[in-house]
Formats: structure tokens, C-alpha cells, sequence
């Protein structure tokens, strides 16, 4: 199929030739090629929850907190699959915040500033950002707290019940969970660019300015001990001991599982059997391993950490930097508050598709009842055409499609796709990989490449190297030597648990699953974001060529 005929299509679209787009910081949400059905439901949900936040702070007037007509004008949008962010869009929200600047932004998605993109803040909504920031930074907190409480006792209600619903039900059980999850991305939004980026941004730059040991400032980064993906690391301990039950556990975090952010994907409430292993794996740790007491340690460590800052701090400057301490322990959590939110709400939505695959393939619609997240959630509101199974088929082949090609980290206009190539013997003769240091230490070990979301081949020490990351990978990450990602940043949820966990991660590498192999014996430092090879796995030494230059 030409992609010149897919511009109709659901997974993809065509900008127009100014516009600067760059898939950074989008693989962490939506894993590989997205399904029909998810991007319906995650497209529109990041396009409103985004824009509700900066219309929150005053950056947007509230009129434009909705779906625009135009890809360029929009904030995210697909094309062969994948999501990728409107980069002119976030500047131009850099422009209008004070303590932000475009032209750093520009650099963080593409790494440099390209003609048409603003380098200059601007005063334009500085009243409505004077009148609104305020109250909404105060409020921030209380009001994630507030509006995620329900969210899980709503899942557990519905999960129990899923497969009983005939098919109106279930339809309404969709329509329900869409607009759930919509309203938890406005939450998510909120907490993480009105509660969590300013806070972690003001922690960054008193610690750099501090200038403490580095042992000292990985302290102060980590050790606030109430992320969501610690009480997961502590359930899986508790049920490898016997302490918890399997089902106790899947009614905490059934939702969590391989590829979790793409609706398709099969949580672990479907299929267990990597909980189990993870299990198994964490009831062979010995008992100095419990993450309840090196939580505690952490804790202690980062309360000394202030302590010895704030003391080599002048006089003048401690009442500021107290403040910024308190906040990033109450407020960097949330990050992943909201996020269990809405991943619970997409849960609903995903078991409510089941449902609904089922009834429609019994009456013949269907070919198989996956084929449902081939449809957008609004085609599957109604009677779907005659010709379903055919569209079905057409759009599983147009994804296959777009599974075997890349796209550039960022480009102006359209992309070009190029076909994946494997990874051969010239990345075996790379010495290592930079990214971003996200969590400090050194670790030495074995490489394993995770391709498979469930874990079923990592075993406990290993390096794992990865394309992305999603919060179930908290429960393995504990189990590692250190974490290494192609995407991400200080705030992705590798870098959050990592800190937190104390293990060393380095993220942002862009090709680390390609220049890396499974066996290769490498030195992770996470403070200096630097991955070395220490020795070569077999199999590609085997591969490399033998004698000179031809």
C-alpha cells in the first residue's frame, strides 16, 4: 500500500512543511506502533489534558483547550504509527512562562534552534500567568489527590464485571472508560508540568549550584518513598514470601503489564504468568534485599543530604532552599499518582474492547475478536460498516507495515521512513554509548536487551537495555544491575524509579538496543550517562570481520 494513500487512515497524517515535530519524550506513553483504537483514545487525551494545564498557568486562553482541526496545529499527532510532539507548539508555551525559555526547549527535542522556531519569551499572556500560576502551583497537589482517590475503586468495580456485559453495556463501559482516562491525562498533565517539572527543575538547580559530593547529591534527588512503583516493588516482595496473594495482587496492580500504554496489549490481571516469574525471582533475593528497609536507608540518607546542603548553604539562601526540599518530596510523587490513574481508566477500556470483540465476532462481524482495536473508539460506538472484517484486515497489514520501518528523532514538515535494519557487526564495534546520567552509581555487568515486555528471559543483576520504559518495569528494574534506554529524560518514570530504587540508569541514548548486545560485559555509570563495553557477547565477536582490510 502506498503511504501516500494512508493520509485517511487513523495511524497516520500529514503536516503541513514548517512545523518541527520530534518524538522524544512520546515512546515512554505509547510503545512501538500504537493500534487504531489507542491512538482514538490516547491522541485526543493528550491533545485536551496538555492544553487544560497550560490554559490552568494562564499560557493558553481556555477557548483553545481542544482538538484543532489542523495537524501543524496541533500539539501531538501520529504518522507511520508512532506519536511525535509539536515542538513549535511547546515553545511557543516556553515563550509565555516565566522561569522557561523556548530556546531550550528546542534544544531538549531537537538539540538545536531552527529558523521559525521563537528563542525569545514574550509578555503577551504575562498578566494571565501573574493572575493564574500562582493559585494553580498551590492547588496542584491536593487536586491530583483529590481527583485520582476515585479512580481505583472505580477500576476494581468494573474489572470484576467486564465479561458479563452484553454488548450495549460494554459499548458504555468504553464510553465510560474514555472519558475517564481523558480527564486523568488532564490530571497527569497537571501534576507533571504544573506540580512536577517546575519543582524538580528549582531541586536540579539548587543542587548543581550547591555543588555537593556526588554521593550527596544523589541523595538529595531521590529517597521521597511514596511513588506508586515503590508499594508495586514492595507487593511482588511480599507476594514471593507468601505475605500477599496472587489475586490481593492483581487487584492492586492488574492494570500494570507488558506494553501497558497501548489498549491491546494484555495486562497481567489477563495473563499472570510474568508476576509469577517476577515472584519466584524475588523470593530467591535474600532478606538484606527487602525494599522496605533499604526504603528507609534512602529516606535516612536523602534527610542528611539535606541537612549537609542547607549547612554549606549562606544564611540567606536556606529559607528558599527548604522550601524546594519540601516541595519535591510532596510533589514529585505524583507523577506517578496520576499516571496509575490513568492507566486504570485505559484498563477499562481495555477489558471493555474484549468484551466487545467477543460479542461482535460470535455475530460474524468480526473475523477475531482482536480485530476490535483495529476501529477508533467512536467507530465502535455504533453498528460498524458491512465490510468490517476487511477494513480490519487492511488496517492490521497497514500496521505490520509501519512496524518495519523508523523514523527520524525529530523533522520539519513529514518524515521520511526508513526501513529497520538489524543490528550487525559494525555496532559491535562500538566501545559504548552516551545518554542522559538519570540516576547515579556504577554498576558492571551482562547486557540483556529486553524486547519482551514480560520479562521472561531478564534474570536478577543483569544491565537491562531497552527502547522505553512504562511503570511495570519498576518490578524488574529492582531485580537489575543498572538500566540503560534509547528514549526518556531526568523525569521519565526509568529515571524516577531508578533514584528512587538507587539503581544506576542512564536514559536517552537513542540507538543503545542496537549497540549493545545480550552478553556484552559493560561499566554503567549513571552520574556521567555513559555506557562502556568492557567485553563483546560471542556472538558478535563471531560476526565481526576476521584478518585485515581487503
Amino acid at each position: 500500500m502506498a503511504y501516500a494513500d494512508l493520509t485517511r487512515q487513523p495511524l497516520h497524517s500529514r503536516s503541513g512543511p514548517d512545523t518541527y515535530w520530534s518524538t522524544t519524550n512520546v515512546g515512554e506513553a505509547f510503545p512501538g506502533v500504537v493500534t487504531p483504537l489507542g491512538w482514538s483514545l490516547c491522541g485526543p487525551g493528550v491533545e485536551v489534558g496538555i492544553r487544560d494545564s497550560y490554559a490552568r498557568v494562564g499560557a493558553l486562553p481556555r477557548k483553545e483547550v481542544r482538538v484543532p482541526d489542523r495537524v501543524e496545529d496541533r500539539l501531538i499527532s501520529v504518522f507511520y504509527g508512532r506519536g511525535a510532539l509539536n515542538v513549535n507548539f511547546f515553545c511557543r508555551m516556553g515563550a509565555r512562562l516565566p522561569g522557561s525559555a523556548p530556546d531550550a526547549i528546542a534544544r531538549q527535542f531537537l538539540g538545536e534552534l531552527p529558523p521559525g522556531v521563537p528563542a525569545r519569551s514574550t509578555l503577551r499572556r504575562l498578566p494571565a500567568v501573574a493572575l493564574k500560576m500562582p493559585a494553580a502551583q498551590a492547588t496542584v497537589r491536593r487536586d491530583v489527590l483529590r481527583r485520582t482517590a476515585p479512580v481505583k475503586p472505580w477500576w476494581q468495580q468494573w474489572v470484576s464485571r467486564l465479561d458479563t456485559l452484553d454488548l450495549p453495556a460494554a459499548r458504555a463501559a468504553l464510553d465510560e472508560a474514555r472519558s475517564r482516562f481523558t480527564e486523568m491525562l488532564r490530571v497527569q498533565a497537571a501534576g507533571l508540568f504544573i506540580g512536577v517539572q517546575t519543582v524538580y527543575d528549582r531541586l536540579d538547580a539548587l543542587v548543581q549550584s550547591a555543588g555537593p559530593a556526588p554521593e550527596v547529591a544523589e541523595a538529595l534527588m531521590g529517597g521521597q518513598g511514596s511513588h506508586a512503583e515503590s508499594r508495586l516493588i514492595g507487593d511482588l516482595w511480599a507476594l514471593g514470601r507468601g505475605a500477599m496473594s496472587l489475586d490481593g495482587f492483581l487487584a492492586e496492580h492488574g492494570y500494570h503489564g507488558p506494553d501497558e500504554g497501548e489498549v491491546s496489549a494484555r495486562v497481567w490481571r489477563e495473563d499472570p504468568a510474568p508476576v509469577l516469574r517476577l515472584a519466584e525471582q524475588y523470593a530467591a533475593l535474600g532478606s538484606g534485599a527487602d525494599p522496605g528497609e533499604a526504603a528507609v536507608r534512602r529516606a535516612a540518607a536523602r534527610r542528611e543530604a539535606e541537612r549537609a546542603l542547607l549547612a554549606a548553604l549562606p544564611a540567606h539562601r536556606r529559607p528558599g532552599a527548604r522550601l524546594v526540599l519540601r516541595l519535591a518530596l510532596s510533589r514529585i510523587p505524583l507523577r506517578g499518582v496520576a499516571k496509575a490513574a490513568f492507566l486504570q481508566a485505559l484498563d477499562v477500556a481495555r477489558g471493555a474492547a474484549r468484551r466487545i470483540g467477543t460479542h461482535l465476532a460470535d455475530e460474524g462481524v468480526l473475523d477475531d475478536p482482536e480485530d476490535v482495536f483495529c476501529f477508533t473508539a467512536d467507530e465502535l460506538a455504533g453498528a460498524l460498516p458491512h465490510d468490517a472484517a476487511g477494513i480490519a484486515a487492511e488496517r492490521r497489514a497497514q500496521r505490520a507495515e509501519f512496524q518495519s520501518i523508523a523514523l527520524p528523532a525529530h523533522w520539519r514538515g513529514n518524515p521520511e521512513p526508513v526501513r529497520q535494519a538489524p543490528a550487525g557487526p559494525a555496532a559491535g564495534l562500538r566501545t559504548g554509548v552516551r545518554g542522559i546520567g538519570a540516576a547515579g552509581g556504577v554498576a558492571e555487568g551482562v547486557v540483556r536487551v529486553v524486547h519482551d515486555a514480560a520479562f521472561t528471559e531478564v534474570e536478577p543483576g543483569d544491565i537491562l537495555v531497552c527502547a522505553t520504559t512504562d511503570p511495570s518495569w519498576a518490578s524488574v528494574l529492582f531485580l537489575s544491575g543498572a538500566l540503560v534506554v534509547d528514549v526518556g529524560g531526568p523525569l521519565s518514570h526509568a529515571a524516577v524509579v531508578a533514584r528512587e530504587i538507587g539503581v544506576p540508569c542512564v536514559v536517552g541514548t537513542g540507538d543503545g538496543t542496537r549497540a549493545l548486545a545480550t552478553g556484552d560485559r559493560v561499566r554503567v555509570d549513571g552520574g556521567a550517562g555513559t555506557v562502556e563495553v568492557l567485553d563483546r557477547a560471542a556472538v558478535l565477536t563471531a560476526q565481526e570481520p576476521k584478518g585485515g582490510a581487503s
